[in-house]
């Protein structure tokens, strides 16, 4: 598992001359207390640096921007506090002078309707529209509070804090991202195409691997290397497999060592692998149960080669903070117009089981022999709420697209085998057509919470892809 950081947030304080310093003073403190409790890391200027540690001229917006230029390496985001309303150049102008290109949250105190004589009265709620005028003024991109004023302590300001942070790691995470492509795209599956150069324009690299030269490289390993036998240790203590062959347990060790070695190497974000039928005629294993625990240990792994898809997971890992999966529309629900079946062979990983087990893949068993195909993870997801995501490059635009939904697993009880759950989702057929209208793929990346809203606002209005939320 990833090591977990503290985020990092650059805040800039608005004020305005004709409003008393003591609203400032008092909201700069509420502000970074907030902060303070929600885990965050501040880089702000200090009351000695300006007054009220605010910006309000055009010397503070210099400091400022100074002081997050030092830190540019370490700032995820922006956070700009009005708890009055605010010079509205002066805020833009930091960031502007500044030269981040980070996410930018806009937040603006509420006035109490007790307090409006001109001690007390902040104003901040017309000091936001002006601020953002001169936002979008200066071509700078940012995101808007649920509601135009919020209290900072109140829930909804730290829901929105919440997702700011994952629009952040999004946004930080796609910069510069890897994706990695091991092997040919399975001849049958038209479906995961994709444009390396789309992607390589919004500085998302595309690193690819040779089926036969991970296979040669997996081979060539010892099985009583220490490597191979830890691998081969977490493999049983995650899946406790029963009645798998030692000999296709070794191939799966060896693999996820093979793998290991190259991710690392070549700092691979998330990756594609293929299947369907290769590795299982020539190396003799599915890699179901080693992708699973790379995806558990939050390097997302996808398979038939769809990068796309694990681009989508990536993301979906970014935003949520937990492990994802990647699994097809794949059957009706009775007759229930807001229900389907979604299912894989699978490589789930196992957090998202009620209960996860080792097996074979019954599919392409019969083609390609049982002792070939050892190693899928299978078993029911577990009820819960999730958001879907599916990315492709539309190549003859020259765009990246995708479409977010928000849903949950249900109770529900299926008879099949692989990896399956059954979700509900509100308008189902609505979402259904429009994947279906507009070319979607059948896969769709899965996270276990509810992130559909950041995700939509890191894509679209900082990525600048087209982006639908049904």
């Amino acid at each position: 598992m990833k090591e977990k950081r503290l985020p990092i947030l650059g805040l800039i304080v608005g004020n305005r001359g004709f409003f008393p310093d003591t609203l400032v003073e008092e909201g700069r403190q509420r502000i970074l207390s907030v902060l303070e409790q929600l885990g965050v890391r501040v880089i702000t200027l200090s009351t000695e640096d300006t007054k009220c540690g605010a910006v309000e001229t055009l010397e503070d917006a210099e400091k400022c921007a100074r002081l997050f230029r030092n830190h540019a390496d370490e700032i995820e985001g922006i956070l700009i506090t009005l708890p009055n309303f605010g010079d509205e150049r002066a805020a833009a102008e930091a960031v502007r002078r500044s030269g981040l290109t980070v996410p930018v949250l806009v937040h603006a105190f509420p006035d109490d309707l007790e307090k409006l004589d001109p001690e007390h009265r902040r104003d901040a709620c017309c000091g936001k529209i002006s601020l953002c005028n001169n936002l979008v003024q200066f071509g700078i991109k940012f995101t808007d509070t649920t509601l135009h004023v919020e209290a900072p302590e109140s829930p909804q300001f730290k829901r929105d804090l919440e997702e700011f942070l994952a629009i952040c790691r999004i946004v930080k995470g796609l910069k510069g991202a890897r994706l990695g492509a091991v092997g040919a795209r399975p001849a049958a599956f038209n479906t995961v195409r994709y444009s390396e150069k789309i992607l390589e324009r919004f500085g998302i690299a595309v690193e690819t691997l040779d089926l036969s030269e991970v296979i040669a490289r997996a081979q060539k390993l010892d099985a009583a290397s220490p490597e191979v036998k830890r691998e081969l240790e977490r493999l049983q203590g995650s899946f406790h497999p029963v009645g798998i062959p030692k000999e296709a347990l070794q191939k799966m060790a060896r693999l996820s060592v093979a793998l290991g070695q190259w991710i690392t190497a070549e700092k691979i974000s998330a990756f594609a692998f293929q299947c369907w039928t290769a590795i299982e005629e020539i190396y003799g294993v599915v890699p179901c149960a080693v992708m699973s625990l790379f995806s558990e240990s939050m390097i997302p792994a996808a398979c038939e080669v769809d990068l796309m898809g694990a681009l989508a997971m990536y993301v979906l890992m970014l935003a949520s903070g937990k492990p994802v999966a990647l699994m097809d529309w794949n059957n009706n629900f009775d007759h229930d117009p807001n229900k389907a079946i979604l299912f894989h062979c699978s490589n789930f990983p196992c957090s998202f089981f009620t209960k996860c087990e080792m097996s074979y893949q019954h599919i392409i068993a019969g083609t390609v022999g049982k002792e070939n195909t050892y190693g899928t993870v299978t078993g029911k997801v577990a009820p819960g709420p999730a958001t879907f995501l599916r990315l492709s490059t539309r190549d003859t635009e020259g765009i990246v697209a995708g479409i977010v939904a928000e849903g949950r697993f249900t109770e529900d009880e299926v008879r099949t085998f692989g990896g399956y759950g059954v979700v509900e989702i509100p308008q189902l057929r609505a979402l259904l057509q429009t994947i279906v209208k507009q070319g979607f793929e059948h896969h769709v990346a899965v996270a276990k919470d509810h992130v559909g809203r950041a995700v939509e606002e890191a894509l679209k209005t900082y990525m600048g892809w087209e982006i639908l939320h049904v």
